[in-house]
């Protein structure tokens, strides 16, 4: 979950149906912390560097098949114009505590809501 200044990055789903942080598969070869930050490259045009532990997790449904998304913080250090997807995604920054109002899947909102009213224990700009 890109993280700036208390701000959360969001970026539009693939199928249009809304609000969400860049999230990817799991890939054989790279490590965990090498998909987050490609994923937040070619989704949203961000750099950065990922925390170490996760801050949490959430489970949705797409096409049938439940997936669980195991979300890390990541500090944004760069912000690009242009980015792999560009053409195909939106990218909004919204305020940490009010980001789980624009999101659509439940479990990522309850996430961020959760994030949202503990923003100054996260270890974000330590």
């Amino acid at each position: 979950m890109p993280l700036s200044a208390g701000s959360v990055c969001l970026v539009t789903s693939r199928s249009g149906k809304g609000w969400i942080v860049p999230k990817g598969r799991l890939e054989r070869g790279k490590t965990v912390a090498e998909i987050a930050l490609q994923e937040a490259w070619e989704e949203a045009g961000l750099l950065g560097f990922l925390h170490d532990r996760p801050v949490g997790a959430y489970r949705y449904e797409k096409v049938g098949n439940l997936y669980e998304v195991t979300v890390f913080l990541m500090e944004v250090t760069q912000v690009e114009d242009d980015w792999p997807e560009a053409d195909e995604r939106l990218r909004s920054w919204q305020p940490l505590k009010h980001a789980h109002r624009r999101v659509y899947q439940p479990g990522l909102a309850a996430l961020l809501r959760k994030l949202g009213t503990k923003l100054h224990e996260l270890p974000v700009g330590r």
